[in-house]
């Protein structure tokens, strides 16, 4: 299988976020440094909330007992420890543009986990996986100076490889974050110089457009008020640390990320934006144009 030009933010782009430190992010993530929406269902604590959103995926791609899970943008990699640990799956692969996250998860040494610094589109699996779960990798997926037909042409892209990586009827379980009553014009250019450089939201219409007739979608859930509570308790937990926060990243880096904190709750309070939580399944045959 070849490779494909990778359409979004690149390594690089990924890495001025992510790579700013380990023992940062450990200050005001819950201890699994889970770095994306939780899922606060008769959940009080970030730690519940942050283990019932791994495994609504885990149960939504139908990976439990299996075999092979790859995991698109595992960050950390709470979710392939909980997949091996909790889940009965023997291997969990897991795909990371952060050298520090890749990092981190070789040290933990968790038996069956896997994790490699690789974008989507480069990786070639040694055999097919059975599930896929890919949690707030997707907003990396395209960049903002590219066309809408650019972008779905993109994502197809992704959609298509795990297509082909999965068997049939196999599931993806995808979380991102999306444009609502929005438009790109309305979002202020700190997030593309300051947070997320090279990096777009996408449509739900683009990522329908996209998915069709290579999957279909089973379930749908617009979880924005999360969101907005994890963004709240994220900084609640930076602020409450903030002078550790200043002595590792210094005083202009930590006001940059509370900004973005308090930008990110309000956007997804007053519907600015939507948080994304899809369950597809592999159509078969693939009619890919």
């Amino acid at each position: 299988m070849s490779t494909l030009p990778n359409p979004g933010a690149s390594a690089k782009a990924i890495q001025f976020h992510y790579d700013i430190g380990n023992s940062f992010y450990a200050l005001w993530l819950d201890s699994s440094l889970t770095y994306s929406c939780a899922l606060w269902d008769d959940h009080d604590t970030l730690e519940a909330a942050q283990r019932a959103k791994i495994d609504y995926h885990i149960e939504k791609s139908r990976a439990r007992g299996q075999a092979r899970v790859l995991d698109i943008g595992c960050g950390w990699g709470s979710t392939l420890h909980r997949l091996t640990s909790n889940a009965g799956v023997r291997s969990a692969t897991g795909l990371t543009l952060s050298q520090e996250q890749a990092a981190y998860i070789g040290q933990q040494r968790w038996p069956g986990v896997h994790a490699h610094v690789e974008s989507w589109s480069d990786h070639v699996p040694s055999a097919p996986y059975d599930a896929i779960i890919s949690i707030g990798a997707f907003e990396h997926f395209a960049k903002l100076d590219q066309s809408p037909k650019d972008k779905i042409e993109g994502y197809r892209g992704f959609f298509r490889r795990c297509h082909e990586w999965l068997p049939p009827g196999g599931c993806l379980s995808l979380q991102t974050m999306a444009y609502e009553n929005s438009t790109r014009a309305d979002f202020s250019p700190f997030f593309a110089s300051q947070i997320f450089p090279e990096s777009d939201l996408p449509r739900l219409s683009e990522i329908a457009s996209a998915s069709e007739r290579l999957f279909e979608i089973v379930s749908m859930r617009n979880d924005r008020a999360h969101y907005a509570r994890t963004s709240l308790e994220w900084r609640r937990r930076l602020l409450r640390r903030r002078l550790e926060a200043v002595a590792l990243i210094g005083e202009d880096a930590v006001a940059r990320y509370d900004k973005y904190l308090q930008l990110w709750a309000i956007g997804f309070h007053i519907g600015t934006m939507g948080l994304l939580r899809l369950q597809f399944r592999k159509l078969e045959p693939a009619r890919l144009h």
